[in-house]
C-alpha cells in the first residue's frame, strides 16, 4: 500500500459507464428486451453502491470504432434520471454540430428533471462529419475555437437570470422581475445570439462542466472552461505531466486553485488472485484478434496509416509515426501512441491500443486500488470510471472488492455529500454572474 502523511485530499468521486449498444443488440435476439434494461440495472446498482455519476458517451457515425453507433445521451440519460434520485448523469455531446442555444436548453432541462444531476461533457469530435451536411470535417484549430465560442454563449444564457429574478408571490405561484433577466446580446465569429435563456434557472445554476480532448487545443479549452477534464493518461509521468500543464495555464487564466479535476478511465481485470489475473490476461491476450487490432491502432494513430504488411514482432518503422500536427483528427491519440510506440513491437502496440490510450492494470482488487491510490496520493486523480457493472462476475469485484477497499483506505466517500450534483463532487463555487445592466 502507498503510505501517505499530510492532510486528506477530497474523496475520489467514482463514475461508472452506461450505454445502448449491449441491448441494442440484445433486442436483435428477443425483441421484448428493452434497449434501456441493462441501463436501468445499472443504474439503480451505481445509486446503490453510492458511484457519484453516470457517464453516456456518444458516437455519431455508423460502424465508428467497431459499434454501430450509441443512443442520444441526453434522452438516455433523462430516462434514467427517472430511477435515481442522487446520482450525476453526465452527458457527451459535441460543439462542432450543435447550436449553443439549443445546448444550453437541453442541458438546462436536463438539470431541472433531475433536480441539479445534470453535466456536460463538451468534445469537438473526430467523426460524423458526413451526417451533418458537411462535405469535411473542420480543422482541430476551428473545431476548438467553434468550441471556446459555444462554451462562452452557452455560460452566458445560464447566467442571463439574474438572482431575484423568480420570487413566490405568495399565492402558490411565482412572480417574475423581467429586469432581472437580460438579453446576451452575443455576436462572434460563429453564432449570434440575443439571448436570454427562455427556460428558467437552473437547480445547479449551471450544468457541472466536463470536457474530453488533451491536444494543445484540448488543454487549452480545459483550462479556460472545463470543471473536469476527461483525460487518457496511460503512466503517472504522464500524468503528472498533463496535470501540472493543464493547472498551471487554468491559474494563468484566473481560475480556482485545482482546477479542473482529473477524470480518467480506468480499464481493469478483476482476479481474486495473483494466479488467476495472470491467467486472465494471458488468455486474453492469446485470444484477441492482432488483425482487426490492427485497424484499432491505425485509427489512434490518425487514420492515415497502414500497418497491415508489417511484421508483428518487430517495432514500428519511426518514419510511420506521425506528427500530431499534421492529422486532422484526435491529435491526443496520436501523441499517446508515438510515446507508447517507443521500446515496442508491433504486436505489443496492438494490444495496448485495446484500451485506446486508457489507464489499464490487471490484479486483485487489494493490488488494483494500490495503483489508484498512487495517482490519488499524487494528487493527479480526482474522478475515475470504473466499468463493467453491467457484468455479474466484473460488477462483483468493484461493489464487493474494489470500492471497499477504495473505502476502508479513505480514498472515495461512502455516501452522497449533497443535493446536486455540483455539491456531491465538492466543486468551488462558480464565478459570480455581472450584475444586471453591467
Amino acid at each position: 500500500m502507498v503510505s501517505h502523511n499530510g492532510p486528506r485530499r477530497r474523496h475520489l468521486k467514482t463514475v461508472t459507464g452506461v450505454s445502448g449498444g449491449a441491448d441494442i443488440y440484445a433486442a436483435a435476439v428477443d425483441p421484448r428486451i428493452s434497449t434501456l434494461d441493462r441501463a436501468l440495472e445499472v443504474a439503480r446498482t451505481a445509486e446503490q453502491h453510492r458511484f457519484d455519476a453516470l457517464f453516456a458517451a456518444d458516437l455519431l457515425a455508423f460502424g465508428a470504432q467497431g459499434a454501430i453507433g450509441a443512443q442520444e445521451p441526453l434522452i438516455y440519460l433523462s430516462a434514467l434520471s427517472a430511477v435515481t434520485s442522487r446520482i450525476g448523469l453526465i452527458a457527451t455531446v459535441t460543439t462542432t454540430f450543435h447550436h449553443p442555444y439549443n445546448l444550453a436548453r437541453l442541458f438546462g432541462t436536463l438539470d431541472h428533471v433531475s433536480n441539479g444531476r445534470a453535466a456536460w461533457n463538451a468534445v469537438t469530435s473526430s467523426l460524423g462529419e458526413e451526417n451533418y451536411g458537411s462535405g469535411e470535417l473542420p480543422g482541430p484549430e476551428e473545431r476548438y475555437a467553434r468550441a471556446a465560442e459555444s462554451l462562452e454563449v452557452v455560460n452566458a444564457l445560464y447566467d442571463s437570470w439574474h438572482e431575484g429574478a423568480l420570487r413566490a408571490d405568495g399565492h402558490g405561484g411565482a412572480a417574475l422581475d423581467p429586469s432581472r433577466v437580460r438579453p446576451i446580446d452575443h455576436k462572434g465569429r460563429y453564432f449570434t445570439v440575443r439571448g436570454p435563456l427562455n427556460i428558467p434557472p437552473l437547480p445547479q445554476r449551471r450544468p457541472v462542466q466536463f470536457q474530453a480532448g488533451q491536444s494543445a487545443g484540448g488543454v487549452e479549452l480545459g483550462a479556460r472552461f472545463a470543471e473536469v477534464v476527461f483525460t487518457s493518461l496511460t503512466t503517472l509521468d504522464d500524468a503528472l505531466a498533463y496535470t501540472g500543464a493543464i493547472r498551471g495555464r487554468a491559474r494563468e487564466l484566473g481560475r480556482a486553485e485545482g482546477l479542473p479535476y482529473i477524470f480518467s478511465s480506468f480499464h481493469a481485470t478483476y482476479g481474486a488472485s495473483e494466479a488467476e489475473v495472470a491467467r486472465l490476461v494471458r488468455d486474453e491476450e492469446e485470444s484477441f484478434d492482432l488483425e482487426a487490432g490492427r485497424g484499432v491502432l491505425e485509427d489512434m494513430l490518425g487514420g492515415g496509416v497502414d500497418l497491415s504488411e508489417l511484421p508483428l514482432d518487430r517495432p514500428l518503422p519511426e518514419a510511420l509515426l506521425p506528427e500530431p500536427g499534421s492529422v486532422h483528427r484526435r491529435r491526443g491519440r496520436v501523441e499517446i501512441f508515438r510515446r507508447l510506440a517507443s521500446g515496442r513491437t508491433l504486436r505489443e502496440l496492438i494490444l495496448e491500443a485495446r484500451h485506446t490510450g486508457h489507464w489499464s492494470a490487471a490484479g486483485t482488487p487489494e493490488q488494483l486500488a494500490d495503483v489508484i491510490e498512487e495517482r490519488y496520493r499524487a494528487g493527479v486523480l480526482d474522478v475515475i470510471s470504473l466499468g463493467g457493472l453491467d457484468n455479474p462476475r466484473t460488477r462483483d469485484f468493484v461493489v464487493n472488492g474494489l470500492l471497499p477497499e477504495l473505502r476502508r483506505r479513505d480514498i472515495a466517500g461512502s455516501d452522497y455529500l449533497g443535493a446536486t450534483f455540483r455539491e456531491n463532487l465538492e466543486l468551488p463555487p462558480l464565478p459570480e454572474p455581472a450584475a444586471p445592466g453591467r
